[in-house]
């Protein structure tokens, strides 16, 4: 099982295994995690997921859509380099020990 580590920005870490295949949104809600709402279930039409990816990991994220990157446009944390949607973020192997910054 991959395992995930948020950050929030009081410096509060959360990891935890999750499932190959979960979406990260989804495994950021299991965990109790605020500020990563997911208001829209994942289907990539509100922008409540947004988390910024540790940039030694942005290179083994898959690359981001249109429309993920038209969505960041609208985030209330300020857009960064590593800026990403946790639902377009799947756990796999690639991805074991991803660091996501929860914004405020």
């Amino acid at each position: 099982m991959p395992q995930v580590h948020w950050i929030m920005s009081n410096g509060d870490r959360v990891s935890d295994d999750v499932n190959d295949g979960t979406n990260l949104m989804d495994a950021a809600q299991m965990n109790g995690i605020p500020g990563v709402a997911g208001e829209c279930g994942g289907c990539l039409s509100c922008a409540t997921c947004h988390v910024y990816v540790d940039e030694v990991w942005l290179a083994a994220c898959p690359p981001m859509d249109e429309v993920e990157n038209a969505m960041l446009d609208i985030v209330i944390a300020p857009r960064q380099s590593g800026s990403r949607l946790s639902c377009q973020l799947m756990a796999s192997a690639a991805l074991d020990g991803i660091v996501l910054h929860v914004p405020d």
